[in-house]
């Protein structure tokens, strides 16, 4: 795309003869964007991009997000600009809708530090009209929360503004601010005594597979039938392959593992996964002792400490007594949105600037 502009030139041939040219030249605007689909051979580029990016975690990396790629049809798009990587979308396909991909917690588009509202715009709008172009009709996109950038990042925000996109659901977190936080109520604080008393000691260690056969399958299937979003064998290959990022913490007595939790450690948040504890913990003070020494020893040097939603019915319920278990920690209310984009949207874009 650009501008045509009509010049005009004048030889002199002497004092009274000359001759007029007219040509025109090329005058370019904001570069087109050129999009990719992701390909194994982009592996190297694509973990570079999201380690140096403004908002990406090690969920985006690739070891991460093909751990259930069986489960999955990745459709993650890079998008170019000169020939350099200036974006990319982790995403999947599933029956002609494109979403945000549905095996992370978080997503939207991963941008690079410099990056200007522009170029972004550019790419967003490169983004729906080519899925519409693919006959794909629907973009369901999932936000990244604040707390998870490193720096100012609400492009998206303005131009799924612009898109008149539909919010089809919003969660809350609990999260606690480690730089200004609240003090811990004297209940939680209570349990604590309890542990101290029954001689409960912390210890990192790689107990994964005790964890998930001795507490957290067995408490998943007994008070909600369910199951871990990871397999022991999931959680043990991710943790090997990202040993700095996902650790276990369990409390012990004796020898004997009383509960624990499962932390996904990022550049600025430390984020609860798994959180259980045996039938006695009321008794013991298990939990409380257990997230006393996370969140004022172990993550003290973080920005945040994540509790996760307390959500149910896909959002439109809060589990309060979960919820309030995590407030006494001082933790706070955080949201995280989804929107459904419709790829005909493109065309209110296309006339933003003026």
């Amino acid at each position: 795309m650009g501008v045509s502009i009509v010049c005009l030139k004048i030889d002199y041939k002497n004092t009274t003869l000359y001759t007029i040219h007219f040509y025109s030249i090329q005058i370019s605007q904001m570069p087109e964007i050129q999009i990719k689909k992701y390909r194994p051979e982009n592996q190297n580029q694509w973990n570079e991009f999201v380690r140096n990016s403004k908002n990406g975690t090690f969920l985006f990396e690739r070891d991460f997000m093909e751990y259930h790629s069986d489960r999955f049809e990745d459709f993650s798009l890079l998008f170019y600009r000169k020939n350099k990587l200036v974006a990319m979308l982790p995403a999947n396909i599933s029956n002609q809708i494109v979403y945000s991909h549905q095996g992370l917690t978080y997503g939207g588009l991963l941008l690079p530090k410099k990056i200007k509202f522009e170029v972004v715009h550019s790419v967003f709008l490169t983004l729906l009209q080519f899925l519409k172009a693919e006959g794909i009709e629907k973009l369901h996109l999932k936000t990244l929360p604040k707390i998870y950038q490193t720096y100012p990042n609400d492009e998206l925000d303005y131009l799924v503004f612009l898109s008149q996109a539909k919010l089809v659901r919003r969660d809350i977190s609990s999260t606690i601010d480690l730089k200004n936080p609240l003090e811990i109520q004297s209940n939680r604080g209570e349990g604590v005594k309890k542990a101290e008393k029954n001689n409960l000691i912390l210890k990192k260690t790689d107990d994964f597979d005790l964890f998930w056969k001795e507490v957290l399958v067995p408490n998943l299937t007994k008070k909600h039938s369910a199951k871990p979003v990871h397999a022991i064998d999931e959680i043990k290959y991710l943790s090997n392959n990202f040993p700095k990022n996902i650790q276990f913490f369990g409390v012990y007595r004796e020898e004997k593992l009383e509960g624990g939790a499962v932390i996904f450690e990022t550049k600025k948040v430390a984020h609860v996964q798994y959180i259980s504890a045996g039938g006695n913990k009321q008794q013991l003070g298990t939990l409380d002792f257990l997230f006393e020494k996370l969140i004022t020893e172990e993550f003290k040097h973080k920005t945040y400490f994540d509790f996760g939603t307390s959500n149910e019915n896909k959002g439109l319920n809060v589990n309060r007594g979960l919820l309030y278990w995590k407030e006494c920690f001082g933790a706070r209310a955080i949201s995280q949105d989804v929107y459904e984009i419709e790829t005909k949207n493109h065309n209110l874009l296309e006339s933003v600037f003026v």
